[in-house]
């Protein structure tokens, strides 16, 4: 095959991140942006290159995979239209908002004759690769996990739940989804959470209990600062402490003693340590060798039913039982 012809609809961070990616990678090329905002497509389309389309019909016309890179909230109907054009999709995280949303597009992706790949990127970053090799040698017990924002004000959309779904879809998700990766399937959730600086639930408490009979607390705050590192994940295995600091570093506490190990990812380029490189990567590889991409589109359902899961235990009062 020919190199990989990407669309990329949507041009704003994401989208832009993940094209200088493409733009690198000789397997690929940037043929087609679209963006509601035509400037927006121009500006990237100079950076690095592509055809900048009138509608999202002439990029699917030009392109053998479709980036989603738009709002939250606009996913389920763009990827779904991608599959039925026969084309591979990656979508950025969220999969889909709502179970009901997400259950649709798990059955059109499924049913879709390409890749369908979801955004996940920090399965990706070398931290959290490195995490996964170490419970691979030893049984973790429990976990302390938080996921914060400093803020919901920058950009001014991640504030406006009519956008993102939910405080929990815009940046706590990704570390739902992290929680399956490291640890296995969830058995049951209980969840408490409340309101403060902004019109929608914005502190929350939630205590996960794993198939496996892991467990784990997790907190995640909306207006806690950007104090470093604002996610984290202690996992605790037999006189022994891992921690993450966002994909900075990982430090390995073992023994009885306080000494520590630290590897440190500071001196990776940001694209590589947080991920985007590494996913960008399989995406092409399993398109050209017909691969199962490592976060399906049941992975990514997976994250939306453990958010909604997440609100249906605070609405309730009660534990959801998977």
């Amino acid at each position: 095959m020919d190199k990989v012809r990407i669309g990329i609809i949507g041009t704003g961070f994401i989208g832009n991140v993940h094209g200088r990616i493409y733009s690198r990678e000789e397997r690929a090329v940037v043929s087609a942006l679209y963006d509601i905002v035509p400037e927006r497509a121009e500006r990237t389309a100079r950076s690095i290159g592509g055809r900048v389309c009138s509608s999202r019909d002439e990029l699917l016309d030009n392109c053998d995979a479709v980036l989603v890179c738009t709002p939250n909230k606009t996913h389920t109907e763009i990827a779904s239209a991608a599959v039925a054009a026969g084309k591979h999709v990656f979508c950025e995280k969220p999969f889909s908002i709502g179970i009901d949303d997400a259950r649709r597009l798990l059955d059109i992706a499924n049913g879709g004759s390409g890749v369908f790949q979801v955004g996940h990127n920090r399965r990706f970053a070398p931290v959290y690769a490195k995490l996964k090799e170490f419970l691979a040698d030893d049984k973790a017990h429990s976990a302390h996990i938080k996921m914060n924002r400093g803020e919901l004000k920058n950009p001014v959309w991640t504030g406006d739940v009519n956008v993102t779904g939910g405080f929990l879809y815009e940046t706590t998700i990704h570390l739902f989804d992290m929680m399956r990766f490291q640890f296995g399937e969830i058995e049951e959730l209980i969840a408490y959470g409340s309101q403060h600086e902004y019109p929608e639930l914005d502190e929350f408490s939630i205590i996960f209990k794993f198939k496996s009979g892991f467990h784990c607390t997790f907190a995640s705050s909306s207006d806690a600062s950007w104090h470093f590192p604002f996610e984290r994940i202690e996992v605790f295995a037999h006189h022994r402490t891992i921690m993450t600091e966002e994909m900075e570093r990982i430090l390995d506490s073992r023994g009885m003693d306080a000494n520590f190990e630290t590897l440190t990812f500071h001196m990776t380029e940001k694209e590589e340590r947080w991920g985007y490189v590494q996913e960008d990567r399989a995406f092409i590889d399993s398109i050209l060798t017909g691969t199962p991409p490592p976060v399906s589109a049941l992975d990514g359902f997976k994250s939306v039913e453990l958010v909604e899961s997440v609100y249906a235990s605070i609405r309730s009062g009660e534990r959801v039982r998977f």
